[in-house]
């Protein structure tokens, strides 16, 4: 399983244009590919590098790379991963939009009081 970060309002608008449509996340057209963590501890570092003043709530896409028709390649960070992220981590890029059925569960990002992405739990 590999995880996808996205604010809910996006996820909503993206469901609501069509439940069975592939979603495509502005960074598919902006840089060639979906970007896509390996785990949840890694999820949580890039949200709290990256995500921290991002609307809220944030979620989380638990996808199944089996399901994906995208291809899909474990690449290195450029320039470096996120503050907490082993160097050499490879992070999962999906060349194409992410099929609905591939995503096995979304859950949502826990904050704790100073604002730090601490845990992903089932939405409600």
């Amino acid at each position: 399983m590999i995880y996808h970060v996205v604010t809910l309002a996006e996820w909503d608008a993206a469901h609501a244009a069509g439940p069975d449509r592939p979603y495509a996340p502005a960074s598919l057209v902006q840089e060639g590919f979906v970007h896509c963590s390996p785990d949840e501890a890694t999820t949580l570092a890039v949200v709290n590098a990256f995500y921290r003043s991002t609307p809220r709530p944030l979620l989380a896409l638990v996808i199944d790379e089996e399901r994906l028709t995208a291809r899909c390649e474990w690449e290195a960070a450029a320039p470096a991963p996120p503050p907490g992220v082993a160097e050499g981590t490879l992070f999962p890029h999906v060349f194409g939009p992410l099929d609905r059925d591939a995503v096995a569960r979304v859950l949502e990002v826990r904050w704790d009081a100073e604002g730090r992405a601490v845990g992903l739990t089932d939405r409600r």
